[in-house]
């Protein structure tokens, strides 16, 4: 990868900021766009407008990339502009790198031949990801239960990157850690690590007795019926994306306790978070030998 390349970060929350910065102090010429309302906005070039982006050797855009309706993610500026604006700005064949690409934005992208590289699928992304985002979760857990996690009964609902290092995590602090999965080897798996294990199929019924339960998987695996099971005062996390694995107005006429904790790496650890986006840009970069 060359040094000293023309890149402009494009939206996204703080850690698009610590990204920016971190690509200032590795030599490269930075410009910003959609993120006026960024702590110290004097520390680095910021542009009004998308005059000029067309010359940058590499664009990136936030993770998630989107919010509703296809507006670019900008929680640091009042514009609400469309994602697709951005694009149309860029010339062809070049690179944009961002997080969590849309099916849609991708053949979007693909119909203006700019080189689209969605660096949250990668997989050094999403395992790095995962320690701020457990983190998190935990910070979270310690902070809403009247208990300790010590000797506490917790359900880790999935056995993924966020299961495996959740359960881990857990584990570590004193929990009575219990994990389902769906696949009969994660199951064999999780009973090898020393945890309780249950089948995600077969829940119903078996959900009282947790002081908390942390959801992991992206699809409705805690709907009205299994809220129900819970005991009072059980607290629910739900790590996974929209549109989560809870049932929330259920869970409202219940008066269970959600969180929905999305995007937890950039609110609890910026700054790491913006270290593993530019690790995996680089990564991008030098295999497409930029």
């Amino acid at each position: 990868m060359r040094q000293e390349l023309n890149i402009w970060v494009v939206g996204g929350d703080l850690r698009q900021v610590k990204l920016a910065q971190l690509l200032t102090d590795d030599g490269h010429w930075v410009q910003t766009y959609a993120m006026e309302r960024r702590p110290d906005p004097n520390t680095m070039p910021g542009s009004d407008t998308l005059r000029g982006i067309d010359h940058a050797q590499c664009v990136i855009l936030p993770l998630p990339v989107t919010v509703d309706d296809g507006v670019l993610n900008a929680p640091l500026s009042d514009q609400k502009i469309p994602v697709k604006t951005v694009l149309d700005a860029l010339r062809p064949g070049q690179i944009v790198c961002a997080g969590r690409v849309s099916p849609e934005l991708a053949s979007y992208a693909q119909s203006n031949n700019l080189n689209l590289q969605d660096y949250f699928a990668r997989e050094e992304l999403e395992i790095k990801n995962a320690v701020p985002t457990v983190e998190g979760a935990i910070q979270i857990a310690m902070e809403e239960l009247p208990t300790t996690l010590f000797g506490a009964r917790v359900l880790v609902i999935g056995f993924g990157r966020l299961g495996k290092l959740l359960a881990h995590r857990l584990k570590g602090l004193g929990a009575r850690v219990t994990v389902s999965a769906l696949n009969y080897a994660d199951l064999a798996w999780i009973e090898s690590y020393g945890y309780w294990s249950e089948h995600t199929n077969q829940l119903d019924g078996w959900l009282g007795g947790y002081q908390l339960v942390i959801n992991t998987v992206p699809a409705r695996v805690l709907d009205g019926a299994r809220l129900h099971d819970l005991d009072a005062g059980t607290l629910v996390i739900d790590l996974a994306s929209k549109p989560g694995g809870v049932d929330l107005e259920a869970a409202a006429n219940l008066g269970v306790k959600v969180i929905w904790a999305l995007s937890l790496p950039g609110k609890v650890a910026p700054v790491t978070s913006g270290k593993i986006i530019r690790d995996t840009v680089y990564h991008i970069l030098q295999e497409v030998e930029l």
